[in-house]
């Protein structure tokens, strides 16, 4: 392990989900200080067990709840951490919905609370300090999807298309600081959820977590200094 002055502090949101778990072993692998964040706590210590009683955090919240991530990100991981050199923000969610003429309101809003306002939420609470160090890396979680619509995910396809966006607006107005924010844009991931959800599709055609993690990775990387507001779409 690097001392404290090298190792990689990491914020990962989502990680007790597929690609989350494989992110988070990416970046154990590299010898990170990780912070993981999920939606229930009982999640994370099942998953990652043994981590929370070391020098990792294990944290609960909600990241829709921008209050939430101010008091889990700026009250507790960063006066633990010092500091953090990359926040990758997985957690988000899917829904096939309605005809887009018959989309509901609730739809709508859960999607883009989800995979929108939660990087929003996310990020308020960590970009400043990035940006008082002049140093830092921020990678989101988008879709290839978001391209284009397609019928019946609408709300999915602008929420993540408005997630793009985001991250776009932000690495312009971050990267004069020296931040670089970015994205990856997955196909399909062959997660455990996905073979259920499409138990007729052929999972060797969809991306696999362990190879969409070393991408992240990558992103949260120095190697990525010179990109700026990019989705690296993973496809096979």
């Amino acid at each position: 392990m690097s001392d404290a002055n090298t190792t990689p502090h990491v914020v990962i949101t989502g990680a007790a989900g597929a690609l989350g778990r494989a992110v988070a072993q990416h970046f154990l692998e590299q010898g990170a200080r990780l912070a993981l964040v999920d939606h229930h706590a009982g999640r994370l210590t099942e998953v990652f067990p043994g981590l929370d009683n070391s020098q990792h955090l294990l944290l609960a919240g909600d990241v829709t709840s921008a209050p939430d991530m101010a008091e889990l990100l700026t009250g507790q991981v960063l006066k633990a951490f010092g500091r953090v050199d990359a926040l990758v923000h997985i957690a988000g969610g899917f829904e096939m919905g309605e005809a887009t003429h018959a989309l509901s309101r609730a739809s709508w809003d859960r999607m883009m609370n989800l995979n929108a306002w939660s990087f929003v939420a996310v990020t308020q609470a960590v970009l400043p300090s990035m940006i008082e160090r002049k140093s830092g890396r921020i990678v989101a979680v988008t879709a290839k999807v978001a391209a284009r619509g397609v019928p019946a995910m609408a709300a999915y396809i602008a929420s993540k298309s408005a997630l793009q966006r985001l991250v776009e607006a932000m690495a312009a107005e971050a990267a004069p600081h020296g931040v670089s924010v970015n994205s990856v844009a997955p196909s399909v991931l062959d997660t455990p959820a996905n073979r259920q959800a499409m138990p007729d599709a052929n999972p060797a055609e969809w991306v696999s977590t362990s190879v969409a993690a070393q991408t992240i990775g990558f992103l949260a990387s120095p190697a990525a200094a010179a990109l700026h507001g990019q989705h690296l779409t993973l496809d096979t």
